[in-house]
């Protein structure tokens, strides 16, 4: 039998490497940071417990590698989603509602990876990271900021507070209320996106009239580019 070649080896890699962040956002999701062991992770991934320590320096660093994977992945099928659009203000409502519905969907992961985040070692400088960054600089950009290295690092901080305000033990903010604050910071109306049930909340504008929501404004004030 011939090796394999270094493209295989390299897929194969990246395959392992994916099971196991797939399986740390199940299992976190399921059981808890603190009853998750990277045994139990590796055997959901069906992969060898030294490969974790192969890839990653340590159980906390694997789950925010595993969280900002599927943060891309949540904001990727957002942005993709039918009907498709270029129009910068949509695919920026798009992408709140994506993150902030991670924080309604799966509370025990987010508040585990925003407590991981306040710690000493803050951000993971990861591939997952990094591909989410792009993405949520690529939003801004599209949206129409005239200096998106600073917009971009601002968005990213307004949602974290927004996921940590929904989060909050004993004093949750309603989705829809944080909701309503980011999109009037950006001039978007309330039916982009995947606008929650109900009315918008006091001062939020919802589309024109006879125009269903998440179809572009082609008279918005900030245009794609």
């Amino acid at each position: 039998m011939s090796p394999r070649s270094a493209s295989v080896n390299e897929e194969l890699r990246r395959r392992s490497r994916e099971r196991l962040l797939q399986a740390t956002v199940e299992l976190v999701s399921e059981r808890g940071y603190e009853a998750t062991t990277l045994a139990d992770i590796a055997e959901r991934a069906g992969s060898a417990r030294g490969l974790i320590s192969y890839y990653f320096p340590g159980k906390r660093q694997l789950l925010q590698s595993a969280v900002h994977r599927l943060m891309h992945l949540t904001l990727e099928e957002a942005l993709e989603r039918e009907p498709r659009t270029e129009d910068g203000r949509e695919r920026l409502a798009r992408a709140i509602d994506a993150i902030l519905g991670l924080a309604v969907s799966r509370p025990v992961l987010m508040r585990t990876h925003m407590a991981g985040i306040l710690q000493a070692e803050g951000f993971v400088q990861c591939p997952e990271q990094q591909r989410l960054a792009f993405l949520l600089r690529d939003t801004v950009k599209r949206y129409g900021s005239p200096d998106v290295d600073t917009e971009y690092p601002l968005l990213r901080a307004l949602l974290m507070g927004a996921v940590v305000a929904v989060l909050l033990p004993g004093a949750p903010m309603p989705e829809a209320r944080l909701r309503a604050e980011l999109f009037q910071r950006y001039g978007l109306d309330w039916d982009m996106g995947m606008p929650p049930g109900g009315v918008p909340p006091d001062g939020m504008r919802a589309a024109p009239s006879g125009l269903p929501a998440g179809v572009p404004r082609q008279s918005s004030s900030k245009s794609s580019k």
